[in-house]
């Protein structure tokens, strides 16, 4: 994941949120789950319900201002 930033790690419901937000500004982030896939795989060695949130570098200027006011909105 070279080309792309981690923007978010907490509870998957507010990365939903962060999602949401995003997509509404023709963003498409990349949510990456590491607890759920590692159950699916038989194995646990993540912390539940966090879900990290990724976006590509070249939309992260664009993204920016949606990211922080987000932010501020849920007191983080």
């Amino acid at each position: 994941m070279s080309d792309t930033k981690r923007i978010y790690t907490g509870p998957t419901l507010i990365a939903k949120g962060l999602v949401a937000r995003l997509n509404e500004i023709g963003i498409s982030p990349i949510e990456r789950n590491d607890h759920d896939s590692s159950l699916r795989a038989g194995f646990t060695m993540s912390i539940a319900n966090q879900t990290m949130v990724f976006i590509r570098n070249d939309e992260y200027e664009k993204a920016q201002s949606t990211i922080d006011e987000f932010l501020v909105e849920i007191d983080e």
